[in-house]
C-alpha cells in the first residue's frame, strides 16, 4: 500500500506541476494579449480625437453631395438628349459620299514656292 500511495502522490505533484506550467504560458500570453489591446485602444482614442475635427467637413460634403445626387437625373436627361443627338446613323446602302473637305479651306503647299514655282491664282 506505501507503494501506491507514493505514485499517487507522485502523480499528484506532476499533475499540479503540469498544471502550474501552463497556466504560466496562458499568462504570459493573454499579457501579451492584453498589451495588444491596450495599444489598439490608445490608437481608437487617437482615431477618435483626429476624427472630431474633421466631423463638420463630413456634413457639408454630405449636404453638397445631397445636392448633386438631386441634380443627376436632370443631368441624365440632358446627356440622354446629347447621346440621341449624337448617335451615329448609317447612311442607306448604294448611296455615294462626296469627298470630304478640309475646315479651313483650299490647302495650299509651300513646296512648290520653295523650288520657285508660283501657282496661277
Amino acid at each position: 500500500m506505501t507503494t501506491l500511495v507514493v505514485l499517487t502522490v507522485i502523480d499528484i505533484v506532476l499533475l499540479i506541476a503540469g498544471l502550474a506550467i501552463y497556466l504560466y504560458i496562458v499568462g504570459g500570453q493573454l499579457n501579451r494579449v492584453g498589451q495588444g489591446l491596450e495599444e489598439a485602444a490608445n490608437l481608437v482614442w487617437a482615431i477618435k480625437k483626429n476624427a472630431e475635427a474633421i466631423e463638420p467637413g463630413v456634413e457639408h460634403i454630405n449636404r453638397s453631395g445631397g445636392v448633386v445626387a438631386g441634380a443627376l437625373p436632370l443631368l441624365y436627361g440632358f446627356a440622354e438628349g446629347i447621346v440621341r443627338g449624337a448617335t451615329y446613323q448609317p447612311e442607306p446602302e448604294g448611296t455615294e459620299r462626296e469627298p470630304a473637305k478640309p475646315a479651313m479651306g483650299t490647302r495650299r503647299s509651300r513646296q512648290l514656292e520653295g523650288v520657285g514655282y508660283r501657282s496661277p491664282k
